[in-house]
């Protein structure tokens, strides 16, 4: 592995020309792909193998006419104090903006809130439900505007009006937050590298990786149904990934240059070294990505898919386009410990074994002198950090999540004082008769049965289609969509279900947003075992190739587990409980997205391991060149621990530039993603893991010997390369 990078790289050094002619053509292919390509719509939100979909798969086959997939609106009326949405005027306000509402192209179907008997009891408040015959992201501006307008009119009549529903969904904005991330970034390479331009590299090469993969997305995103959220993925993990790629090398490219090597040698030898931990470092964070596929969700796994795409382009183009923007640079990229006259007055490295031990150095020989008690310190605050964990509640949200500035959420409140909570959250049973020998019976027998149940506040009658075997029932629970007693009236729904269809035939099916947001949790719980077990597993043998140890992984996975279960932590504090609420712009808390710990097992695993194989290849390389495993420690430490720091800083300032998103989910991910970056890096990596290799000794690199011989020889170390290089040397002496 590292004499192929090796080659690469040097290559990449010589056909400069030609490897940044080919990346910009690709840049300019996908633009162009991206610029030309049709304006594509939402992911369409599908959870295979659920009862909630397969009800609205049969209301799809059995009601045509029903727009089932449509966006939809509720426009909700109050009456000003002291009146009545019955009296005249108001009601003839109303009609007239029904009237307004069912001219629009796009409508599918309008339902007065009169004929509907969609008034409060006290007659304050009424709704008008408008169904659209396209999703809510491919509503043209042209139906939000009307709507928009027809609600305004009513308010301008002296109606308080507010509308909820996705009908009014558009695509969400990162905030200016993402740049500042950018801007932070640039300032910690800059102090890392102490040169602009061997700062500006990385963010060059990280922007045109995203670039690629962004503008690949977009061109595709109508053919493969990709939605906007998919992009916003790929950028956050891109930017990150490529940054810290790029990092990795160009810093080992100024240690070969400091060894005295020259710079097509040293841009070699650093993508044969770096190299291979950054192909390693890659392909985990690949493995994970791809592995969310086997939760069988189509919109996670896309998203998956597409940010995997990006990170295994910020991988080529940190092994090739690097070494080639190196050779472009030329002696302006200096020597580590050197900096540029502008930052540090031009002054050289202080020779190699002088000068004082830098502050990796000296963390390291600390915290090999005192193991245990860095160990239990970083363990129990990982442990307590996590311990919020315990009380997470998972969901998906709705208009009730949203800030209360929206008209969304002010429609959401005021449907729940004119008609109680659960009017946010209707059930939808659908009742397939086709089996049943009297099907009207067969309605009227689910209708009873589910108004005997508890927290049931309305049952509408049964609404057959036109062919008379399937049914329809809107039930209204008594309370708000996503507590645990709607969850139990669901299921309660089911096993009534079961009770009827042994009777008569007919099969009962649950479905609507609430039920499906219900069985979406229930989906990612259930596949959370087997997706750890797959990814985790696979990195592990990855791990154990890479290390040549079964420790070193296994206290790998294991310091995982804790960084993550401390960031999810974070995350019920803030987005639950509310802890710090306002400085991260939340301002309304609620249960943590059902995707978030699946979503965040996935990504942080990758991302996680990156410092693993970053920091520890540098130890191995140490210890199978002949240190003691406790020096082995201090010497990693000494050459990665800075680059890491750096690395890590850069990827939580990237993840935090989207806490500024207008999307609850963006928000969400952008914070669990910078918090697990801040435990697992600064704890597990640079704490736990010394600690665990200093109690460990020669045995952290323990491996069976039938084992040693079946794997593969990768060579992360480049041990390959010194070998060559010792020989070259003294062949050159013989000659001379």
């Amino acid at each position: 592995m590292a004499t192929f990078l090796y080659k690469i790289g040097r290559l990449a050094f010589r056909r400069r020309h030609f490897v940044a002619l080919m990346w910009v053509a690709l840049l300019t292919l996908a633009g162009v792909g991206a610029a030309s390509a049709p304006t594509p719509g939402t992911t369409s939100f599908s959870i295979p193998g659920t009862e909630a979909q397969k009800a609205f798969d049969l209301l799809e086959e059995r009601f045509p006419g029903m727009s089932a997939d449509g966006a939809t609106a509720r426009v909700v009326f109050k009456a000003p104090p002291g009146e009545k949405m019955t009296g005249a005027g108001n009601k003839a306000t109303v009609e007239e903006t029904v009237r307004e509402l069912s001219d629009g192209s796009e409508v599918a179907a309008v339902a007065d809130p009169y004929a509907a008997k969609a008034v409060s009891r006290d007659g304050t408040i009424a709704y008008a439900q408008v169904t659209y015959k396209v999703s809510g992201m491919e509503l043209a501006d042209s139906s939000r505007e009307a709507l928009e307008e027809a609600a305004q009119a009513a308010r301008d009549a002296g109606l308080t009006v507010e509308v909820g529903g996705d009908a009014l969904q558009t695509t969400p904005e990162t905030g200016s937050t993402e740049i500042i991330g950018i801007g932070i970034a640039a300032v910690v390479l800059v102090i890392t590298f102490g040169s602009l331009l061997a700062a500006g590299l990385p963010l060059l090469t990280a922007v045109i990786g995203v670039g690629i993969g962004v503008a690949t997305i977009t061109a595709l995103a109508s053919t493969l149904d990709l939605g906007s959220t998919t992009s916003t993925l790929a950028t956050m993990i891109g930017l990150a990934v490529g940054i810290d790629y790029a990092l990795f090398i160009v810093s080992r490219y100024r240690a070969e240059l400091a060894e005295g090597r020259e710079r097509e040698e040293a841009a070699g030898r650093a993508v044969g070294t770096a190299g291979s931990a950054v192909v390693f470092a890659g392909l985990t964070v690949v493995i994970a990505l791809v592995g969310l596929a086997v939760v069988n969700i189509p919109m996670l796994t896309k998203m998956g898919v597409a940010a995997a795409g990006t990170v295994a382009v910020a991988v080529l183009i940190a092994l090739t386009m690097i070494p080639a923007l190196l050779g472009y640079a030329g002696r302006k990229v200096r020597p580590a410990g050197e900096k540029s006259k502008l930052l540090g007055g031009g002054r050289a490295a202080a020779p190699r074994g002088q000068g004082r031990p830098n502050m990796g150095t000296r963390w390291a020989s600390f915290v090999v002198r005192r193991p245990v008690a860095v160990l239990l310190l970083g363990v129990l605050g990982l442990g307590a950090a996590a311990v919020p964990a315990a009380s997470l509640e998972l969901g998906l949200p709705d208009d009730g999540s949203q800030p209360t500035s929206t008209t969304q959420r002010r429609a959401y409140d005021l449907l729940s004082e004119g008609f109680g909570p659960g009017f946010n959250g209707p059930l939808m049973v659908v009742v397939d008769a086709k089996s049943s020998e009297d099907a009207k019976a067969a309605f009227g027998d689910v209708a009873d049965e589910i108004k005997g149940l508890r927290n049931v506040v309305t049952v509408t009658p049964p609404a057959p289609n036109k062919a008379g075997d399937t049914a329809t029932i809107t039930v209204i629970p008594d309370s708000k969509p996503s507590s645990a007693t709607t969850e139990e009236l669901v299921h309660s729904i089911r096993e009534t279900g079961a009770d009827v269809k042994a009777d008569t035939d007919a099969e009962v099916l649950v479905t609507g947003a609430t039920a499906m947001n219900i069985d979406v949790s229930q989906k990612l719980n259930d596949a959370l075992v087997p997706y750890l077990i797959l990814v985790v597993g696979l990195a592990f043998l990855l791990l154990i190739v890479v290390f040549r140890s079964i420790l070193v992984p296994l206290k790998a996975a294991l310091g995982f587990l804790l960084s993550v279960m401390a960031a999810l932590g974070a995350v019920v504090a803030v987005f639950q409980w509310g802890w710090f609420a306002g400085l991260m712009g939340v301002e309304e808390t609620g249960p943590v997205m059902s995707m978030m710990p699946i979503f965040m097992v996935g990504v942080v695993f990758g991302l996680a391991m990156d410092y693993e194989v970053f920091l520890v290849t540098r130890m191995r390389e140490a210890y199978v060149h002949g240190e003691k495993p406790s020096q082995a420690v201090v010497t990693g430490f000494r050459h990665g621990a800075r680059v890491v720091t750096a690395a890590a800083v850069i990827m939580m300032a990237v993840f935090a530039g989207f806490i500024g998103s207008s999307e609850a989910m963006v928000k969400m991910i952008g914070f669990g993603l910078a918090t697990a970056v801040l435990f697992d890096a600064f704890v597990v990596r640079m704490a736990i893991v010394p600690a665990v290799l200093a109690l460990l000794g020669k045995k952290a690199w323990w491996l069976p010997k039938w084992l040693d011989r079946v794997l593969p020889d990768v060579d992360v170390e480049g041990e390959g390369l010194r070998t060559k290089t010792d020989h070259d040397e003294d062949r050159g002496l013989v000659h001379a």
